[in-house]
């Protein structure tokens, strides 16, 4: 339960302000269609966090404990210093795929988008710690959904009002305290 907890608040709080976040504003407002919108991000959330999880499980049994220690550690206070620096959407992204309909569209972008993003690397580094790859890609799913979702249904309301620095600065509280206590917990 803790990894699917600590997975989902992560990922939600690490979202907000993210390129994906953008890119769901963005769509809502271009298709205005939130059901297959939402139902797009799932599948390609799914997809790409089942990549990523699967890739922090096998990393767990190539290497020797203390070097997967100090690798997640590290990967975490990475993630903390990653998360204070906003992102930024190219419109090229979502022009190309408006003619493919709302789930196509969200469905490619957000797969596409998430490839190296900070909540597909966290995937990876919360399997890798956690060692359970259902509850953490369910809880980063979560996650992504929890900070998505509002966007699609109430878009430029909602981004108006949330203070995005105050929550990337706990996120990157949040990501190195689980830095430096991997790195300090044998």
């Amino acid at each position: 339960m803790e990894a699917f907890l600590l997975s989902s608040a992560l990922v939600a709080l690490a979202e907000v302000g993210d390129k994906t976040q953008l890119l769901a504003l963005v769509l809502a407002t271009r298709f205005k269609k939130p059901l297959p919108i939402i139902a797009g991000i799932f599948v390609a959330t799914v997809l790409n966090h089942a990549l990523a999880g699967t890739l922090g499980s096998w990393i767990t049994t190539t290497l020797e404990p203390d070097t997967l220690r100090w690798i997640v550690g590290l990967s975490f206070l990475a993630m903390a210093a990653w998360t204070l620096i906003p992102d930024q959407l190219d419109d090229d992204d979502t022009q190309a795929k408006a003619a493919l309909g709302a789930f196509t569209a969200t469905l490619i972008a957000f797969f596409l988008a998430e490839m190296g993003d900070k909540t597909q690397v966290a995937t990876v580094a919360l399997a890798a710690r956690f060692n359970d790859l259902i509850p953490v890609v369910m809880g980063t799913t979560i996650g992504m959904l929890l900070a998505n979702v509002p966007v699609v249904l109430f878009g430029e309301a909602i981004t108006r009002k949330l203070p995005v620095a105050v929550v990337h600065k706990v996120t990157a509280v949040i990501f190195a305290v689980l830095g430096v206590l991997t790195l300090l917990v044998h």
